[in-house]
């Protein structure tokens, strides 16, 4: 980069005094780039620039921007029109949703024709009459509480006759789903990593009492372990090391330059009369080591990692997204059966048969192995959410519709929360116990959904 494409008037105070000095150093140049930029980007290694964590966020965003931005498209419910005295409104909503379900049923017909409806207090009638000469500060307040008192009245009565047991079955169909799934996503990235991990340890290679002098390192050094090792007068240049860990090993008049590691350490060694210059090597990567008459200029700050050097790193995001992935033909699969199979033999089979595919992971031994049993759970486990949006939307009735969601809705947050806390600790223990746990939840909560009420053919209440 031309140093005057720099302007001068971005640069800290500090600096100024010093920019000859800077100007004549590339290296001291590239810093006071990085400085300058740092808050909207990052460097990982000397190949790849990202733009920072504030891009990612917006990225994130924007779906949940999209669904707002749909959302002023979508009419009120009827139910809200009744409550706020608009039924010409209402009227129009429940006539465009039955048009549309008769056109799908093939009966286009078919006239829309409502004898009655029941039009719900008001909560302003309700203040009103509580208090007519209430000040608007209390008043405000008297409406804040008569909601809230409206709330939990709504919630219990989730807990009463007739619908008490579909809100204990759907609860624990939600946790069990929620908590397996969930705990699953966290833990499957490490098991494929954790594979990987041993396979690459079986190919370490071992050197002992080896002794080396007036050598230059110039490539990288990778996968090695190197036990009471003699290293005199030799240089190590634009190198790397990659997962070498020396031990009880000895350094005498040796210089580093320009060199960068990953899972490398130095345990129990001596450096003497050494040399360090723009290294990453520091206090992280000295285990127990002795420093003797030997200096250190100009270290490497900062991630130095790069995809070349770890491909872990996009990893879990290349696995997560073949999982994800199988998920499309779930979708279309379940929104062509379920009106057909019925949402039950759905629920039911699907969770089943994610646990029965879940339990086979435990006899993965490959990474394509695991990852294949990965999009197969995801691709049947899809259509036990489907489902299960479907149910537990048509067991309740309108008044209680939105609370008894989400509450089950809470559930499925409290389960995601302890399935990735619990598989998250066993994580690199053993891959039985999380093989096990979740397979057995997932079964079981298969089960209770398929005692759930059939909806299929039923009026919504």
């Amino acid at each position: 980069m031309p140093l005057l494409s720099i302007p001068t008037f971005i640069l800290p105070k500090s600096l100024h005094p010093d920019m000859k000095s800077v100007i004549h150093d590339r290296r001291g140049l590239k810093t006071v780039c990085l400085f300058l930029c740092s808050g909207w980007s990052f460097s990982m290694g000397s190949a790849y620039q990202f733009h920072s964590w504030r891009v990612f966020v917006v990225v994130c965003a924007l779906p949940c921007v999209s669904a707002v931005v749909a959302l002023t498209f979508m009419p009120e419910s009827p139910r809200f029109f009744l409550e706020t005295g608009k039924h010409d409104e209402a009227w129009m909503v429940l006539k465009h949703i039955h048009d549309t379900n008769m056109r799908a049923r093939g009966e286009p017909e078919r006239v829309f024709t409502v004898n009655r409806i029941k039009v719900p207090r008001q909560l302003d009638e309700l203040v009103e009459m509580q208090s007519e000469s209430a000040n608007p500060v209390l008043k405000v307040f008297c409406k804040i509480k008569a909601e809230l008192r409206g709330i939990w009245l709504t919630f219990l009565r989730c807990f009463i006759h007739p619908v008490k047991d579909n809100t204990i079955k759907l609860a624990t169909v939600w946790f069990t789903l929620s908590f397996g799934f969930y705990g699953l996503s966290v833990w499957f990235p490490d098991v494929i990593k954790h594979l990987q991990a041993d396979d690459y340890a079986s190919r370490v290679k071992i050197h002992n009492n080896e002794r080396i002098e007036d050598f230059t390192f110039n490539f990288t050094l990778e996968n090695q372990i190197h036990r009471n090792g003699a290293f005199i007068n030799d240089r190590y240049a634009n190198m790397k090391f990659k997962a070498v860990t020396f031990i009880d090993s000895s350094f005498f008049n040796c210089y580093f330059e320009d060199v960068s590691s990953v899972r490398s350490f130095f345990k129990n060694c001596s450096f003497v009369d050494s040399f360090f210059y723009n290294t990453d090597i520091d206090d992280t990567k000295l285990t127990n080591s002795r420093i003797i008459n030997s200096s250190f200029h100009h270290n490497k700050t900062g991630c130095q990692m790069t995809f070349d050097n770890d491909y872990s790193a996009y990893w879990v995001y290349f696995v997560n997204f073949l999982g994800t992935l199988a998920v499309l033909p779930g979708n279309i699969v379940s929104a062509l059966l379920m009106d057909k199979i019925g949402r039950l033999s759905m629920l039911g089979g699907s969770m089943v048969l994610s646990g029965i595919s879940c339990f086979f992971l435990w006899f993965g031994t490959s990474e394509s192995m695991m990852i294949f049993m990965l999009c197969l759970y995801n691709g049947l486990s899809i259509s036990a959410w489907n489902s299960l949006d479907v149910v537990t939307a048509e067991l309740y009735p309108t008044d209680r519709r939105g609370t008894g969601f989400g509450f089950c809705n809470a559930m499925c947050k409290l389960a995601a929360v302890l399935g990735n806390l619990i598989f998250g600790s066993l994580v690199g223990i053993t891959k039985a116990i999380p093989i096990l746990l979740a397979s057995s939840v997932l079964v079981g909560g298969g089960l209770v959904g398929l005692r759930l009420p059939d909806t299929r053919a039923n009026v919504l209440m």
